[in-house]
This record gives C-alpha cells, structure tokens and sequence, in this order.
C-alpha cells in the first residue's frame, strides 16, 4: 500500500477539491486496517497488476467503498515524494512481471513527515464564480507542503496555493444548524488566538449560549452595515460559513464573492475551519521554512 490518504474535507466534496493528509490524522487504527483489508482484497479480485486508487467514507463507524479505479491518479506523483518511492517505476516493473517483494518494499510504505495536498482554485481570474464546493471539480492544481506536524504542512499548503492566512484580527462566522454544536471549539479556538469573533443572528446567539463572546451582524438583506459592508471596509480577516439553505443562498454568494476580490480567506467547511485554525495556531508558534525533499527524506 503506497499511502492512506485522508480527505479534510467531507465526502460529496470532489476528491481533487479536498485538502488531504498523509498519513491520516483522525481516522482511527481500527476503520485504517479495515481499509488496509478491503484495498488487498480488492486489488486481488480485481487482479490488478499496477496501480489501484480506491476511495471510501466513514458514516457512523463503518467504513465504505466509494469507488475503485484501477489506475494512476495525481496523488501518485504526491505519494511518491511523501514517502521517497517513485510508485510509476514500481507499477511499471510490477507490470512487467517483477513481483513486490523483489523490489524490496515494506508492505505500507513509511512517512518521514506530515504531507498536505491543497488544491488551487481559479477564483481570482473569474470575477463573479462562487467558492462553495461540492461534487463538481473547480480546481485547476495542487500544491503540497511537508512539516513536522499537521499544522505546520497545513499552513505551509495554504500559503503555497497563494492564501493569505491571517494570524489575527476578526472572524466573521455562520454555519448552518447541523455544524454549530461543532463550531464552538473552533470559535473557541479562534478566541484564544486572540481572534474578535462577529456572527449572524442564529450562530451568534448559540456562540453566546456556549459562553463565547460574539458580536452580531447583520445579513445582507436585514441592514446596513451588513457583513458585505465590513468585508469591503477591511473589517473582516477570516470568514467561515457552511450552506445555510437555499432562504440564504444569495446572502452567502454574496459573502464569499466578496471575499475573493479581497483576498480574504473564506473557508466553507467545518472540517476546512479545523484545519484552517491549526494552520494559524502552527504559524503563530513556528516560522515557515522551505526544505527540499532530499533534506526530508535523509533526516
């Protein structure tokens, strides 16, 4: 097995839109053999001989089988700097008759560091394109950072892919009601960080109820000043906001796209916010560096 790789963002989100970790970081030991068991015994009753890229999810502890392609994929080249293996020469020398255990390889392969894939998205260019993600793919690349923790590789494939990661200021917040039990401990998170938080109605109300201080602010269509009007007067460092439904679906349009002609990073996941937070709390810590693979690789 090259690598387990682990989408940050959930399933139903295209898999070349979602940030991924290698190795996982919250996927448990158990649902990770499972997984290890199902690629084996399907790569065997596939008989393939080369490479397989299987996807699954987790509802509810059960791990399930999304697809099964087998076939090179972009997380090859990914994979084999993460772990120092060129997988396209092993595939092809698997392909042409040399077993595995020729080639002298584990039957996971080691990783030295945390490696994060973030996709890069064409936002910028195409004035008026909404940044919601979903089944249908929008990004145009990828990038990769290393570090020696989640947070650190995060923050590092943030930048890379041309984000403006913000380590202070305001974050405006407003999630749908199935994320807000999730959103105190990133608001709280936030917080610590020595974040201002502002919010909408509903999600300001229940960040109060859980003891956070948040101020509120209007949607576009309740006043002025609404939350477009702080974003436009540089009020606004980090927006996190999951689909409300579709009463708010042109509020929210309007959020994101204005985000985009300000750069300001506007994250539409709640596992996205996750990782974003542990993005600042590593640049907050730790200075970015650059080393190259080969300095990786031989430490």
């Amino acid at each position: 097995i090259g690598g387990i790789m682990e989408h940050i963002e959930e399933a139903g989100i295209h898999s070349g839109d979602s940030s991924t970790v290698l190795p996982p970081y919250l996927v448990e030991s158990d649902h990770l053999d499972t997984i290890r068991d199902y690629t084996r015994r399907i790569a065997k009753g596939l008989s393939v001989k080369g490479l397989l890229n299987v996807q699954y999810a987790i509802r509810d502890g059960v791990v399930y089988v999304l697809e099964a392609n087998p076939r090179a994929s972009r997380t090859v080249p990914f994979v084999s700097k993460a772990t120092a293996v060129p997988l396209v020469k092993v595939a092809i020398r698997v392909m042409l008759g040399e077993s595995l255990s020729s080639l002298g390889l584990p039957d996971e392969l080691p990783v030295p560091a945390v490696s994060v894939k973030v996709p890069v998205f064409p936002f910028v260019k195409f004035a008026g394109v909404d940044t919601l993600l979903g089944p249908e793919m929008k990004s145009t690349g990828e990038v990769m950072g290393i570090g020696r923790d989640f947070g650190r590789a995060f923050a590092k494939g943030q930048v890379a892919a041309g984000q403006r990661v913000p380590t202070s200021g305001t974050a405006f917040l407003s999630v749908n009601d199935n994320d807000k039990a999730a959103l105190a401990d990133v608001a709280r998170r936030l917080t610590r960080l020595g974040f201002r938080l502002i919010a909408t109605r509903g999600t300001a109300a229940y960040l109060r109820s859980a003891g956070l201080s948040a101020e509120r602010v209007y949607k576009v269509n309740e006043g002025r000043p609404n939350v477009v009007d702080h974003i436009v007067s540089g009020k606004v460092d980090l927006i996190v906001n999951t689909p409300l439904g579709r009463e708010s679906f042109y509020d929210e349009g309007a959020i994101r796209k204005t985000a985009i002609l300000h750069g300001i990073l506007a994250v539409t996941t709640l596992t996205g916010a996750n990782a974003t937070v542990a993005g600042i709390e590593a640049l907050k810590k730790w200075t970015i560096e650059a080393r190259s693979l080969q300095e990786i690789h031989s430490s």
